[in-house]
């Protein structure tokens, strides 16, 4: 069976307003045109599909681990696009089994928008058995001068970013789902903290202009709750990279970040 899954989407200027306005709202200001992270909210659907057509056993959870977008350029209001997913690999791994998905969206002249790695942990999966590969993360470093600004992500933001990335999962908007989870109160999306850092970035290190951002990547380490001040520090690196980590007062919630720039 083809663990490959695709469809048709076609892209509306509401929907791309929506989500920059949703991801930028703790900057306390608006932007033009298509956050770079849209492509992720496409690639998600897909995802799901993906993870419908493996062959999952056990009581499981999906847990977001690592997240890379390349960009090639932005999404534009009213275009086709065709988001195809599909599994890279899986093994077994302690309490779970680790997956690696990828995504492609490609504009119906055949030209590429954005491309996709997602490693997520199927906690408590008891199958599927090892198969393909999972690629290693990127590792860049940055050299210059650290700069660190503190963030957070309000409350109402949470149930908004559900909304507008079509991921209502129950431990992101109820405080019982949460907790039954094993959390004290409701988490923001990994992806949302993902969104506003790289508006911060964009912002800071490229005049406000998302089209120059052409890569980024991260691992997601411990969740974060809304509310709570997120410590963010950039660090510029050599031709166009800047490294980046999130951290809460509980500890690091994004590492080994990275974002690569046009130069």
């Amino acid at each position: 069976m083809s663990l490959e899954s695709s469809f048709e989407h076609e892209v509306s200027a509401a929907e791309l307003t929506e989500f920059r306005s949703v991801v930028r709202s703790p900057l306390g200001s608006g932007a033009e045109g298509a956050s770079p992270l849209h492509a992720f909210v496409l690639a998600h659907r897909g995802f799901d599909l993906t993870f419908d057509k493996l062959a999952v056993t056990g009581d499981v959870s999906r847990v977001h681990v690592s997240q890379e977008i390349t960009v090639h350029r932005p999404l534009v209001a009213g275009e086709r696009v065709t988001v195809t997913t599909g599994a890279l690999g899986g093994k077994p791994e302690g309490a779970g089994v680790r997956i690696a998905l990828r995504g492609v969206i490609v504009a119906e002249d055949g030209t590429v928008v954005a491309s996709l790695v997602t490693g997520a942990m199927l906690s408590g999966a008891t199958g599927p058995e090892a198969f393909g590969e999972l690629p290693r993360y990127p590792m860049h470093r940055g050299t210059g001068e650290a700069v660190t600004v503190t963030l957070t992500i309000p409350e109402d933001m949470v149930p908004r970013y559900a909304v507008v990335a079509h991921d209502e999962n129950p431990i992101h908007l109820d405080p019982e789902a949460a907790a039954a989870a094993g959390f004290p109160g409701v988490i923001a999306h990994g992806m949302s903290v993902l969104a506003v850092v790289t508006e911060e970035l964009v912002d800071r290190f490229a005049d406000g202009d998302a089209s120059a951002l052409k890569g980024i990547g991260t691992r997601f380490s411990n969740p974060v709750r809304p509310g709570v001040p997120l410590e963010v520090t950039f660090q510029p690196g050599e031709n166009g990279v800047v490294a980046f980590t999130v951290r809460t007062p509980e500890g690091i919630a994004l590492k080994a970040g990275w974002a690569q720039l046009a130069v």
